[in-house]
């Protein structure tokens, strides 16, 4: 009780339930400990300290009269700010929108103000989701806990950073190519992109249309179960959601490996691309432990990295450039000079390489599934090494693109990324398990027997 700030979200909303600790009392610890080493972190845009404490003093006084809405009850949580919250700025972390204020929920924020979630505020992020750490826009850019000169992996910085430090339980994050599994693997959390279409991506600023997704982040795995619990189902008014039933993410979590069938797609870090040898090592002591737990692992082949990540960013930025393409011409100084560069990438991508894009994503969506044929789940590499120093920009510019995550966007399938060890010099490591369309149940299982075979959960970065 004495280091509530690293509760997990389920010893937390235990603790709630039985009224053994007060939503208002665990919320204040938060903010203390937010106020102690956001400044060292840079994780929020926007702490919302009056709506947290009104947040939870309602909760408090709902536990109190016997109502329990749920995991996410008097809990706090923190929003990517690209996501809408009415009344809040969402900024998207860049000059363009300072000052623009949500009207409405996103739907996502809406279900966890439903399940009683208590708002911490508005993270930061990459701008507009694309732009890498970026040190010409009107706020800094997130660090990594584990070394405050490293980078936190993007674009959902903020979210994973503030959960790896224990200044929040969980939070929400977007991934178009991977921007919630990259902070979530150099910060050394679970974070999961579900199936596309999983949830509602109404009231969050658009990267690309086809390829957007929101994803819950947290410590542990059956925390990122509950939190996806929450925010799952379908939105009538998204033309993306699919109208699919969602099961409780945590029934059959602690089933086990035994006898599950386990790919493992190795070309992507030793042939496609050469990830850094300890990273590379980590992916394969932990198929060995998926082994020893009684998996049946056996290597795949599925394409080359490279036609998936071509693929992804010919769609991406020929999207992302139709979305920013007025305020390009208009406002063109007001944006960081990386996120400037890449977006007008997407003005000399030819229609005909889009459309072409769009007809190898269906291929590649059918080859990855003929692959996975009579298998459970598949795992391989998150990031091909780890977070590197944050105010080298040759380095991040080098390093950033090195990932086999850009992959799963692509397919659209559910894909989690969970730690894996820590490099030499402490960073974390990590790797991928993904699976079918819906099959984010089976992807938790898969993760929570590694997760309990292993201690890396309990580490702490190395920042108070």
């Amino acid at each position: 009780m004495t280091d509530l700030h690293y509760l997990s979200l389920s010893e937390a909303s235990a603790l709630l339930r039985d009224k053994k600790l007060s939503p208002v009392e665990y919320t204040q610890a938060l903010l203390d400990r937010i106020g102690t080493l956001d400044s060292k972190l840079d994780a929020f845009l926007k702490l919302t300290p009056d709506i947290a404490l009104a947040d939870a003093k309602r909760a408090e006084d709902e536990i109190q009269k016997g109502g329990w809405r749920g995991p996410m009850h008097g809990m706090p949580y923190g929003l990517k700010d690209i996501i809408d919250h009415e009344g809040l700025p969402t900024t998207g972390h860049s000059k363009i929108l300072e000052g623009n204020i949500a009207k409405n929920d996103a739907p996502v924020a809406a279900k966890l103000r439903a399940a009683g979630g208590v708002l911490m505020g508005k993270m930061s992020t990459h701008e507009f989701a694309i732009g890498g750490p970026c040190f010409d826009l009107p706020w800094p850019p997130a660090r990594n806990p584990w070394n405050r000169n490293h980078h936190p992996g993007g674009s959902s910085s903020g979210s994973g950073a503030a959960v790896s430090s224990g200044m929040l339980p969980a939070a929400l994050g977007t991934d178009t190519g991977g921007s919630v599994r990259n902070p979530a693997s150099m910060c050394g959390i679970v974070g999961m992109k579900a199936t596309y279409g999983r949830t509602s991506r109404r009231g969050v600023l658009p990267l690309s249309f086809s390829l957007d997704h929101i994803g819950p982040m947290t410590r542990t795995v059956r925390d990122n179960a509950l939190l996806l619990n929450v925010i799952a189902g379908h939105d009538p008014r998204d033309p993306g959601s699919a109208d699919v039933d969602v099961p409780d993410y945590t029934d059959g979590i602690d089933d086990g490996v035994k006898g599950l069938k386990i790919g493992i797609i190795r070309h992507f870090y030793n042939k496609d691309e050469q990830a850094d040898p300890e990273m590379a090592q980590s992916i394969e002591d932990a198929a060995g432990v998926l082994e020893g737990l009684g998996a049946e692992v056996r290597e795949i082949q599925v394409e080359p990295l490279q036609v998936y990540a071509a693929c992804n960013r010919t769609i991406l930025l020929s999207e992302a450039y139709a979305i920013h393409e007025k305020w390009l011409q208009e406002r063109p100084e007001d944006y960081g000079d990386r996120t400037r560069g890449r977006l007008l990438g997407g003005a000399f991508i030819r229609a005909a390489d889009y459309v072409n894009a769009t007809r190898m994503k269906r291929k590649l969506i059918d080859h990855f599934y003929a692959a996975m044929s009579g298998l459970d789940a598949v795992v391989t590499v998150s990031s091909m090494e780890p977070a590197c120093e944050i105010d080298d920009d040759a380095k991040v510019d080098r390093t950033y693109p090195r990932q086999a995550r850009a992959v799963f966007n692509v397919t659209g399938s559910p894909a989690v990324a969970v730690p894996t060890g820590f490099s030499s010099d402490g960073m974390p490591l990590a790797m991928q398990i993904a699976g079918a369309p819906f099959q984010e149940a089976m992807l938790y299982r898969v993760a929570q027997a590694y997760e309990d075979a292993t201690d890396w959960k309990d580490r702490r970065p190395p920042i108070d």
